[in-house]
């Protein structure tokens, strides 16, 4: 999904959430100053030649937990969705990429990385205060924005961390991508925040965030190359 593609449905998603495009804006330059002042941010190019053509995508749903004890993920590139990376550690799993708007936990975060995976890292305008304290503490970073790109901030499409992961996937070369732990039911699972130590009923932004990661879904599955399925234990 190109700029254009992807433009109608983030003014929409911006009108319904009520997000600021300014904000937004300004937090794609923000996340770029902090890229180029640390000097851990790496192109698409060398993120592409780590995906696979199978890509494991991770959300957070409840099914998560006994997909990760039940099956097995050998062969293929695996993708978390922020929160997800708990999960995968605390199966002893290391993720090979970590899609993000520093939302999740950061110290496991900080423990994947430092294993080894790479950080596509979000900016949007509500999480400005975690850009410029979080971004400092990681390596080998790809940045993404949901505006319009800039020269080392990308925008492959999608709006939640993991429908953007499969955007991701599927831009940087991925032809069979599987989706694991995404829900989009009445339960939140207990990795989307480090505030919720148990699943949780669904709260109503996350069910319109639900919605909308359903229809891009929808989208990548009938104009992307990739083949999509979900994975359920």
């Amino acid at each position: 999904m190109n700029w254009e593609e992807w433009k109608p449905f983030y003014l929409r998603i911006a009108q319904e959430m009520g997000y600021s495009i300014e904000k937004d804006r300004e937090a794609a330059q923000i996340l770029r100053a902090l890229l180029l002042e640390g000097d851990e941010y790496i192109l698409k190019e060398e993120l592409e030649a780590v995906i696979e053509k199978k890509a494991y995508v991770f959300g957070a749903g409840p099914s998560l937990e006994k997909a990760l004890k039940e099956l097995n993920f050998s062969g293929g590139t695996l993708i978390a969705a922020d929160g997800a990376t708990s999960a995968l550690l605390d199966a002893g799993l290391v993720p090979d990429v970590i899609v993000t708007d520093l939302d999740g936990r950061i110290p496991d975060l900080r423990i994947a990385n430092g294993r080894g995976a790479f950080m596509v890292i979000h900016a949007h305008g509500d999480n400005v205060d975690k850009l410029t304290a979080y971004v400092p503490l990681f390596s080998r970073i790809l940045g993404t924005c949901q505006t319009k790109p800039l020269d080392i901030v990308y925008n492959f499409g999608g709006f939640t961390d993991g429908d953007r992961a499969a955007f991701l996937a599927e831009a940087l070369g991925a032809r069979e991508i599987v989706l694991v732990g995404f829900d989009f039911g009445d339960v939140v699972g207990k990795w989307s925040k480090p505030s919720l130590g148990e699943h949780s009923p669904v709260w109503e932004s996350k069910r319109k965030k639900f919605a909308f990661a359903q229809e891009l879904l929808k989208w990548l599955e009938e104009n992307g190359r990739a083949r999509l399925r979900y994975l359920h234990p």
